[in-house]
């Protein structure tokens, strides 16, 4: 089995090479400058304990990449930029199998709309993507936590095969029946991510912020009768496998929403992630004011291509009841 691994940054990256390394069959898709870099430096990969040089095979897209049935599609894109890529995959091979390892739950949606056979990750694997061909990954002892099992439930053999694919690669990893539980506890803790960007990581209120967007989005979960995994699993699944580390010459500055104003990319993650949460409380008629307001602050940064860092807490905060 191949790994046609699309988005190459900090997630896809950081597993792409890592499986490369462990001897299974990998193709990257990037573009820009990063492929350019990864085709004619390779993939440079920072951990707190080394740093290497990956020669990953690298594609411009899935058309290029030859994608076919027998392969898994693992998309670790951001969502916005989802869609086009499912449906460039779907013409080429409409029986492979899609793995979404992405945050949000919008994708598995979206991926079973095309494809008969959708797998669900949930990521927890603090990494970052700036310069093109680099990637850095902040967590030790495991680099990241890797759960995955059948959309919308179930295992399969498959899912079983790239959980040992992961283990071997050196992540934390498991088939499990219920994946779904587990991908919207980690939407709960990804509401915070526009917060950060806007303020900056570790900025005064911003935690505050997160516990206000992800009690909403408690409220309406619950509301919509949807499992999630409790914080409480949630922190013995993490337990001491993943805690962050400093990497040389790699000095971290926020998450995947941060990430996205420092590059400037012109879009972000928040409405598949704040926006889940709006979606719901519009349709259950519960207000979601915080989320509403992280939601229309991070568009309105991306649109601008505002850098991170630049508003604070007390601002967003006096925006919430506008």
């Amino acid at each position: 089995m191949r790994y046609v691994i699309v988005g190459a940054g900090a997630i896809g990256g950081t597993i792409g090479g890592r499986l490369h390394e462990a001897g299974r069959d990998v193709v990257l898709v990037a573009r820009g400058a990063h492929l350019d870099a990864l085709r004619r430096d390779g993939l440079r990969l920072a951990e707190p304990d080394r740093a290497r040089t990956l020669y990953v095979p690298a594609a411009a897209s899935v058309t290029e990449a030859r994608l076919t049935d027998g392969d898994l599609l693992v998309m670790a894109t951001k969502l916005q930029d989802a869609g086009p890529v499912l449906d460039e995959a779907h013409a080429l091979a409409p029986g492979a199998t899609v793995l979404c390892a992405q945050n949000g739950v919008a994708g598995e949606r979206w991926a079973a709309e095309r494809f008969p056979d959708v797998l669900a990750m949930v990521v927890v694997l603090m990494a970052a993507h700036l310069d093109p061909g680099s990637v850095a990954a902040y967590m030790h002892p495991y680099p990241g936590v890797l759960d995955l099992g059948r959309y919308p439930g179930g295992e399969t053999s498959l899912s079983r095969t790239v959980a040992a694919d992961l283990t071997a690669a050196g992540f934390s990893s498991r088939s499990v029946p219920d994946v779904m539980r587990w991908k919207y506890r980690k939407l709960m803790s990804n509401l915070g991510n526009a917060a950060e960007a806007a303020c900056g990581n570790g900025a005064p209120g911003v935690l505050e912020l997160h516990a206000a967007a992800r009690e909403e989005g408690e409220r309406c979960l619950a509301a919509a009768g949807i499992a999630v995994a409790s914080e409480y699993e949630d922190d013995a699944r993490r337990a001491d496998l993943v805690q962050p580390h400093p990497v040389a010459g790699h000095e971290r500055g926020g998450g995947s929403s941060w990430q996205s104003l420092r590059r400037g990319t012109g879009s972000i993650e928040a409405r598949h992630l704040n926006g889940e949460i709006v979606a719901l409380g519009e349709r259950l008629g519960i207000a979601t004011p915080v989320n509403s307001m992280l939601l229309r602050v991070a568009e309105e940064m991306a649109a601008a291509r505002e850098q991170p860092g630049t508003r604070t807490a007390a601002d967003l905060q006096a925006l919430v009841s506008r």
